[in-house]
């Protein structure tokens, strides 16, 4: 894809210029100085994400295209939603099989009975757009109204090095959720088990609000001049957004919102949901269903608990309030990842139960992950915000030992940032990512392998750590250089540590 900057037709592939939101290390002084002197020769300005001193903020000058540039991002936006209704009619009608055509039926006729079956199950009914928008309003207001604590977000370089408030109410919020939505299922006002009869209508709803949110933010982000990084690729420009902080009434931050509140609250509620239906239908809950609700419990818990740690990540630092974050927040989380819930609930526990010793299993291990997964993010954060000096300590449950790295070794980067190599990230480099995966495989091993669907978050999840890795370490060479390469050295070990 050619570079919309220049007058060259490159076809440079879009391998990302962005740091990851999980690389432990810290850039401090944001420092993209405009013009450097050597031997008397003006150097040009050095571009760090897509920006450099002198530059305009409103243009991308980094000349990197991601996901396949206009081609690439126009497909995402088309088989999202596609292979979401595609997984709901094989869970629903296809007995958690792959809906394929029957002995005879063409391929035009499958297509059209597919489309059927959306309309017939799936139609966006006004109970299922006021169940989506009340809960979305209520998330929003639970956000503006209740206590949190007050963090600074990262310096932001092109104005300057300013730094944003963030109301971080998830914790609360998290709290007020469980016990609203515990008095609307016990009154009968609201049942539980509604999540999963609606799950098709609902999820219509998802999709298409996450079209409408976006066409909003996009749109109404180039009429206030409130662009950011733009390719001069409208579609492309679509689906990685054009405004960096969108916000309203100065509390009330849109990346934020959408990060924990929409999509891990309503997979959890669907789990809940799930539970319920298994009840009322077979009069108890299967081992393997509580072990799924406890999974996304903690999850919710974790995310909301430590909310204030998400305002240094590079969703929040880097990424614009575009298509990717919006759809996805609102729809391709909680409704794709949430297949084995939903697989669970519509079939006879019969069919999928483990014997005690591996259910136990599933149990410990998790837990233990877990332990690993928490105090490792933890520490990350934790260490970023002892460098920004914006260390903040909740009492939130749980508090797990070794939390926060004590005296942590450093290496100093060209640029004054750190790069941390004690905790976990002295034993490998991206061990949080090794707990997320087991995290995926569990939910779907706990299934069993008589449906794709529940697999689809392990495998997806799977490759996309893969790409994401790789393109991070490529990226941090190159910043780095020398400072990334004896972090190599001494964390050698990218996923497990051996040794």
């Amino acid at each position: 894809m050619p570079d919309p900057t220049s007058g060259q037709s490159s076809t440079r592939r879009r391998q990302t210029a962005r740091a990851e939101d999980d690389d432990p290390s810290q850039n401090k002084s944001g420092d993209s100085t405009a013009h450097a002197q050597g031997n008397g020769v003006a150097k040009k300005p050095r571009v760090v994400d897509g920006w450099a001193d002198g530059m305009d903020p409103k243009i991308d000058h980094s000349g990197i295209f991601e996901f396949g540039g206009s081609w690439g991002v126009s497909g995402m936006m088309i088989g999202f939603p596609l292979f979401m209704y595609y997984a709901w009619i094989g869970a629903t009608y296809y007995d958690g099989k792959l809906p394929l055509p029957l002995e005879g039926q063409s391929w035009p006729e499958f297509i059209a009975h597919m489309g059927h079956l959306v309309c017939e199950g799936a139609f966006p009914s006004v109970k299922a757009w006021t169940i989506y928008w009340v809960f979305f309003v209520l998330e929003a207001l639970f956000y503006v109204m209740l206590p949190g604590v007050r963090i600074m977000g990262r310096p932001i370089p092109h104005l300057g090095g300013k730094q944003l408030p963030y109301h971080c109410s998830a914790l609360h919020s998290f709290y007020a959720t469980l016990v609203l939505v515990t008095v609307l299922h016990l009154t009968g006002l609201f049942k539980l088990s509604t999540i999963v009869d609606e799950f098709g209508p609902l999820m219509s709803v998802a999709i298409i609000s996450g079209f409408l949110v976006s066409f909003i933010a996009y749109f109404s982000a180039l009429a206030r001049g409130a662009q950011h990084r733009m390719s001069g690729y409208p579609v492309y420009d679509f689906f990685m957004g054009a405004e960096l902080n969108p916000r309203m009434f100065e509390t009330l931050d849109f990346k934020m919102f959408s990060e924990v509140r929409i999509p891990w609250y309503i997979l959890l509620l669907v789990t809940m949901g799930a539970v319920v239906k298994q009840y009322e239908q077979y009069g108890y809950v299967s081992g393997e269903l509580g072990f799924v609700l406890m999974a996304h419990l903690l999850y919710a818990n974790a995310c909301s608990k430590g909310e204030e740690c998400i305002v240094s990540t590079w969703d929040m630092y880097y990424e614009k309030w575009g298509f990717m974050l919006i759809f996805w927040n609102f729809a391709g989380v909680p409704l794709s990842y949430c297949h084995c819930s939903i697989y669970l609930a519509l079939h006879d526990p019969a069919t999928y139960r483990w014997n005690p010793y591996a259910l136990t299993f599933f149990y410990i291990t998790y837990l233990f992950v877990y332990w690993v997964w928490d105090t490792a993010n933890s520490q990350k954060n934790r260490f970023r915000q002892q460098e920004r000096g914006s260390l903040v300590f909740r009492n939130t449950f749980p508090q797990l030992p070794w939390q926060t790295v004590k005296n942590p070794q450093t290496i100093k980067t060209p640029d004054g940032g750190t790069i941390l190599v004690s905790g976990w990230y002295g034993k490998a480099r991206k061990v949080h990512y090794t707990c997320d995966l087991y995290f995926a495989i569990c939910w779907g091993l706990v299934t069993g392998f008589n449906s794709p669907f529940p697999w689809f978050y392990p495998v997806f999840f799977a490759l996309m750590i893969t790409h994401r890795a790789t393109r991070d370490i490529q990226r941090c060479r190159n910043k780095y250089g020398r400072a990334w390469v004896e972090y190599e050295r001494r964390v050698p070990y990218l996923f497990i540590p051996v040794r």
